[in-house]
């Protein structure tokens, strides 16, 4: 790590650029004061202060290129924001929450920045998530410069830099090191400015960060350029950035700036900073104002009169007192848009094509393994990365080993036939796993990424929830996340106990935005999943792993165009007494008990759900209003499941047509054990369908 006093001299930098930066500065400082005047004249709903952070935001505006690198800026980057070419009138629709606002459309909070046409990406508000996004979107361009042209694939060029910032209680998430990790692991060009103002709201630097210096942290990462800087002074900032972006364009790796600025008021107009700040360590901060400090050396060196500075702040404040006049009165949302661009407003794929018939039956693993083959040959924007999901990390062992391909084998040679910078292993980091796909996915590839088992997706949990799922809706359909999860779940494979048989499939289904389906047999994965990396949105792909290599899941392949929409269920059985209503594992059960309710003289209707977000309502509906009895069979816990929500559907929207109460077949409310005995007394079997679909009919 480097850390030193500026090299530059006044002399060193443009005339222009100082005089760029410093207006820049002053406007963006009234452009603070003008947000709090508003706020508290009642205009705007919320108010977050920027002022003290200017210098080292204006000086990386001026040095990083605005739709040629990419930027992840963080909640208090207004002046770097404005600096890439954001209009302060659509810096006032965010918190105005106008329709025309073009970061959200009113969807978000202000200080949330998104601009396609500057390669500004949609940023949200948990902290430390768009580190990983960035090094995602960083890990674009090796990926395309290490392929063969192709015009689907997303433009890139040599020395580009993804800017990614935060303050320094971001740091403390687990997110920042394994971003700092992947880009240097991958010598990728991403710049980390972390804007160090001594607060994460109410607690110290020294209370979260070891040594009070994150950088230091850092020191002896391979292929990463460290600085810490005096991020109030300019020339510093001129320094200290042009040297990490420079090392970034290099291609020798990332760079981590860490700059020591101020926070000059409270960490929003929610916040009494007084509670806990002394009034003698804020007259301290107050001496360190970036803008003064500037303006005294510009007057010094004869670049600017103190008149200059004044015309400009009254310009400013005319312009934006002008401004808000002009948009206060501009339309706000609908409330009948609240739910546009929830999903892909273009229907991909809307109907079943008619499969090829005929050929060798295949089992599931090998079902999904040729979807992805084929998929890959298609469209060169397809990757896929994982942990183990390679044949092998080094290559020049491939042509001598058997190849790995995921712990059950799905992906087994594919990086073999596509190579080693479309298939690739990543570290056991299930956020750096989905955090890196959404920054490819954002950027224009289509990855295809594997959390090795379900019980090991929470610590994803963050990027699925409040990125992957939210992007679209929140960026008012400018970004999108065509993202596919695929993640083995379920139990009844002996030997998996607490950590390798849950299912909680429900708690993905409460994510707008995020697409859930789980295929019973080899014909409806291929489809489910070819439709699932076509469909432009994220879709989490779960693979029963009991039902990898059953017999009674094998089909002849259905062809490299069959594809199933999504939201569509399959009529397994039909019968006329009840409705069964399942997915993934439990159909085949439900198949069995439907046979020994045959016998017994009742006929069963087993359906597939196939998708369970969107979920076929219809098919539901029509099968129950006809047979007058409803059964759900899940895997799920008892409470809360999905089955839970079917239930509770049909007893609202299909009373009349119930001739007894709707029943649930669950697993109970505890987990799946080791030994056999328990994973029998906690799964639900054959035996629990039979008898739950005897109450039914003989109610």
């Amino acid at each position: 790590m480097e850390s030193k006093t500026s090299v530059h001299s006044i002399a060193t930098v443009k005339k222009e650029d100082l005089l760029w930066v410093y207006d820049l500065m002053v406007r963006a400082r009234e452009l603070d004061e003008a947000e709090i005047r508003l706020r508290r004249q009642g205009a705007f709903q919320f108010q977050l202060s920027c002022s003290g952070h200017e210098a080292i935001q204006a000086v990386a505006a001026k040095l990083l290129r605005p739709g040629k690198d990419w930027f992840y800026p963080y909640y208090r980057d207004r002046t770097f924001a404005y600096g890439l070419g954001m209009t302060p009138a659509d810096l006032f629709r965010q918190p105005l929450g106008k329709r025309t606002d073009p970061s959200s459309g009113g969807r978000q909070m202000p200080n949330h920045f998104a601009a396609p046409e500057l390669n500004i990406v949609s940023q949200s508000s948990p902290t430390g998530t768009q580190f990983l996004q960035a090094v995602g979107t960083a890990e674009v361009n090796k990926i395309v410069r290490s392929l063969p042209p192709n015009p689907s694939l997303p433009s890139c060029s040599e020395d580009e830099v993804v800017y990614v910032s935060s303050g320094d209680g971001a740091t403390s998430q687990g997110d920042f090191y394994e971003a700092i990790s992947a880009a240097s692991l991958n010598k990728l060009p991403v710049l980390f400015v972390i804007q160090d103002n001594g607060y994460a709201i109410s607690v110290p630097t020294e209370v979260q960060t070891p040594g009070a210096s994150i950088s230091r942290t850092f020191s002896d990462f391979p292929g990463l350029f460290v600085r810490e800087i005096d991020g109030v002074d300019v020339l510093a900032c001129f320094d200290g950035l042009g040297e990490a972006i420079a090392h970034c364009r290099s291609g020798k790796g990332p760079a981590l700036v860490h700059a020591r600025v101020v926070r000059l008021k409270p960490h929003s107009d929610s916040d009494d900073d007084s509670s806990y700040r002394s009034n003698s360590e804020k007259e301290e901060d107050e001496k360190r104002d970036p803008l003064p400090i500037f303006e005294q050396l510009m007057v010094e060196q004869g670049l600017v009169d103190s008149e200059d500075g004044e015309r400009i702040r009254k310009d400013a404040h005319d312009e934006f007192q002008d401004i808000y006049d002009t948009i206060k009165e501009e339309e706000m949302p609908a409330a009948s848009t609240v739910s546009r661009f929830v999903y892909n407003p273009e229907i991909v794929i809307d109907k079943e094509n008619t499969p090829v018939v005929g050929g060798e039956k295949i089992t599931m693993v090998e079902g999904i393994n040729r979807a992805l083959a084929t998929e890959m040959q298609r469209d060169p924007r397809v990757v896929v990365f994982g942990e183990d999901v390679a044949d092998c990390s080094k290559d020049q062992n491939l042509p001598d080993v058997k190849g790995k391909g995921g712990v059950f084998k799905v992906t087994h040679g594919l990086q073999a036939r596509f190579g080693s910078t479309r298939v690739y292993n990543t570290p056991i980091a299930e956020s750096g796993i989905i955090g890196r796909a959404i920054g490819m996915a954002a950027r224009g590839l289509r990855p295809v990424v594997e959390i090795q088992f379900f019980d090991y997706i929470w610590p994803a949990m963050n990027q699925i929830r409040s990125e992957l799922a939210m992007m679209r809706w929140r960026s008012n359909n400018a970004f999108s996340c065509p993202v596919v999860v695929r993640c083995p779940i379920g139990g009844y494979v002996r030997g998996g106990a607490i950590y390798h048989s849950q299912s909680a499939e429900s708690m993905f289904c409460q994510c707008p935005g995020l697409r859930v389906v789980m295929p019973s047999n080899a014909r409806d994965a291929i489809g489910l999943l070819r439709t699932a990396m076509r469909c432009g949105d994220p879709v989490l792909f779960l693979e029963h792993k009991h039902l990898y290599r059953q017999q009674y899941t094998r089909a002849c392949d259905p062809g490299a165009d069959y594809a199933i929409p999504l939201g569509k269920a399959a009529t397994v059985r039909k019968g006329e007494d009840v409705t069964v209503v399942t997915y993934g594992a439990q159909v085949q059960k439900s198949l069995e008990a439907a046979e020994q309710l045959a016998s017994e003289g009742f006929e069963v209707e087993v359906i597939d759900l196939r998708s369970l977000q969107p979920y076929d309502w219809e098919a539901i509906s029509s099968s129950t209003r006809r047979t007058g009895r409803l059964v759900v069979v899940y895997e799920e816990s008892r409470s809360f499941g999905f089955g839970a929500e079917i239930a509770a559907r049909a007893a609202q929207e299909l009373f009349s047509y119930l001739d007894a109460p709707v029943m649930r077949v669950s697993a109970k409310d505890t987990y799946v054990g080791f030994a056999q005995e328990l994973v029998d007394a906690c799964l639900p079997q054959v035996a629990d369908i039979c008898e739950t679909l005897r109450r039914s009919v003989r109610f």
